[in-house]
């Protein structure tokens, strides 16, 4: 059999199982989901097995340092995806919430209700958490999932998909309904996403160049990520201490992330004070500094930024940083460079914190805290499907309510239109 017939079998079947998952109820959903964290439990040793081989020939392929930190499965975040799943069994499911109902003078009654999408194909590169966290967020809202993981993660995603798969089994998981692509082969990625009729929604996470070729290829609506250009603001009415930690926190915490800051903008009123502070902790870290003109007066050291950094995401420990003369210019810097994804200002300036809040053209935007909290499990979502930076149909961290669409269920009693 041919690669695209076995994808075109992958699909028929993800479709079938799409129609027995509308059937499940809730509670035998959180039963099945409990047990798909239950296997991974048990099978934690043969997972982590399974994933160091990914790390040592990621390392003899010549992964970078916070590539192989994006692919490792430590005991810390193998707990953190049984605990993604257990919170996600105890959310509410949206599906058959009523979102509205009205009655026309007519006396037709109209419901406004969530449903699931259907069948969704996930494209992703490696973090092998994005495994579980597509699967069980997909199965909670009865959408049958297509995984499509990284060749860089292909035995820890298989470890893992196989763990679900089979817990779920114990407690009446349908046939079919969490399926991974185990080919390397790129045209199984094309494949997929010309699966039309069949795979209703495509979200891709990964690097800008994975992302842009997926919406390339795509014959299906696609949510899209394209990278992570987060900028934290201090502003000239900042508590200076508590800027330079958030600024540490949200460089330096995990820079391997779409949601670390990549640009550090500072008001001139505090620029003097402030550079000097925050240089000296960032470059405790390792963090390499890249400022423009006025920045580099105050801390020589800091290399030449040039106007390719502004747009830059980075995934590692470099930072721009600019000197701004007001909230509104650190704002225009933002939407012309910034890529719609987290963004934050340190003020204790009300009228400062409402003018960023409200004219930050971003899916997230923060006041005094770290941009590292853009994220499903921070945000109290179990775990996440990914960020969307696009507007429609979802926006930011995806969880339960952006995999679910919706339709109208009408009562009448005998209407007909004249």
């Amino acid at each position: 059999m041919s690669l695209h017939d076995d994808m075109v079998a992958i699909g028929q079947r993800a479709l079938a199982a799409s129609r027995e998952l509308v059937s499940l109820k809730s509670r035998r959903k959180n039963a099945i989901l409990l047990a798909m964290a239950d296997e991974l439990e048990e099978r934690r040793e043969a997972i982590q097995a399974a994933n160091a081989i990914d790390i040592e020939e990621g390392r003899n392929a010549g992964l970078s340092d916070a590539m192989l930190d994006r692919l490792l499965l430590t005991d810390a975040r193998m707990d953190g995806v049984i605990k993604g799943i257990q919170a996600v069994a105890s959310l509410k499911d949206p599906i058959g919430t009523k979102i509205s109902r009205w009655i026309r003078p007519n006396g037709l009654e109209i419901i406004k209700q969530r449903v699931p999408i259907g069948v969704i194909g996930i494209i992703y590169e490696s973090r092998p958490n994005v495994t579980a966290d597509s699967a069980v967020l997909c199965f909670k809202t009865s959408n049958a999932v297509i995984l499509r993981g990284g060749k860089e993660a292909v035995h820890s995603n298989a470890a893992l998909a196989d763990a679900l798969t089979e817990g779920g089994r114990k407690k009446g998981l349908p046939e079919h309904a969490i399926q991974l692509i185990r080919t390397t082969d790129r045209e199984a990625v094309r494949e997929l996403v010309q699966l039309d009729g069949t795979v209703d929604l495509v979200i891709p996470r990964g690097g800008e160049a994975l992302i842009r070729a997926v919406t390339e290829m795509s014959h299906v609506p696609v949510i899209k990520h394209y990278k992570g250009v987060c900028n934290l603001y201090i502003d000239a009415e900042a508590d200076l201490d508590m800027a330079a930690g958030i600024a540490v926190n949200a460089k330096c915490q995990r820079p391997g992330v779409c949601n670390a800051i990549e640009t550090l903008l500072v008001h001139e009123a505090v620029a003097p004070e402030f550079l000097p502070q925050v240089a000296g902790l960032l470059e405790e870290q390792g963090v390499e500094l890249r400022g423009d003109a006025a920045c580099r007066a105050i801390v020589p050291g800091m290399k030449e930024a040039t106007e390719a950094d502004w747009y830059e995401e980075y995934l590692e420990l470099i930072l721009a940083v600019r000197v701004v003369g007001s909230v509104e210019e650190a704002v225009g810097h933002i939407n012309t460079y910034g890529s719609r994804h987290s963004d934050a200002i340190v003020t204790e300036s009300e009228s400062a914190q409402q003018a960023f809040l409200r004219e930050v053209d971003s899916s997230t935007v923060y006041v005094n805290a770290s941009t590292r909290f853009t994220d499903g499990g921070e945000f109290g979502m179990g775990a996440e499907i990914g960020i969307s930076t696009d507007k429609l149909h979802a926006r930011g961290p995806m969880g339960l309510e952006e995999l679910t669409t919706y339709k109208y269920l009408v009562y009448g009693k005998g209407q007909i239109r004249s």
